[in-house]
């Protein structure tokens, strides 16, 4: 059985670079939102359950996520019934991703999973972490994005702090050297773990 390893961290903490070091040191690496991607496309498994809940959110056989947004923010009670059909799929997704590795570790990359109560299942978590105007000037740079709109995501996140006490292990990612390093240094401390258990 594989040593399930939690990944998150806030928007803009580095966490895609940080789960492609870990696939790079060849440690399977479980990605949240290409699973939701996946659910989603034409013949994904949320597509029927969505289009009979939202049916305007089916186009052209796939989940539209602008159209989601909009459903979303028309309809306060939409995101609960949306994620009432969507989690238990990825979570299936997940647990068939596991069920197929032989590695000693397994890394699953999900964003909001403190939010969600994920961390429940995983056995260690380790949180990817910047200063805050880091996380700031890399999120603002991405193309299209605005305070308001960086504000609005960290208002649905739990606060870095939290997360940085709440975690197992925490990878600084000032640098890309710093965040290898984090990297090699989790999977060797977790080796020795289970080998010491």
């Amino acid at each position: 059985m594989s040593f399930r390893l939690g990944l998150t961290g806030s928007i803009g903490m580095g966490k895609s670079t940080t789960a492609r070091m870990f696939a790079d040191e060849g440690l399977p690496v479980w990605d949240a939102d290409a699973a939701v991607h996946r659910l989603y496309g034409r013949g994904g498994a949320a597509v029927a359950p969505i289009e009979a809940a939202f049916p305007a959110a089916v186009i052209d056989g796939a989940v539209s996520r602008p159209a989601l947004k909009e459903i979303i923010a028309a309809d306060p009670e939409a995101l609960p019934r949306i994620e009432a059909i969507v989690h238990p799929l990825v979570q299936a997704d997940r647990e068939a991703f596991v069920a197929a590795q032989s590695a000693d570790i397994v890394v699953l990359d999900v964003p909001l999973l403190y939010e969600t109560g994920g961390a429940a299942e995983m056995d260690a978590v380790v949180v990817v972490s910047a200063p805050a105007e880091t996380q700031a000037a890399r999120v603002l740079a991405r193309p299209g994005m605005t305070r308001p709109q960086f504000e609005a995501i960290l208002g649905r996140q739990m606060p870095d702090v939290e997360k940085r006490a709440k975690a197992d292990y925490l990878i600084e990612t000032t640098s890309l050297e710093a965040a290898r390093q984090g990297v090699r240094e989790v999977i060797a401390q977790i080796r020795r773990q289970m080998r010491d258990a």
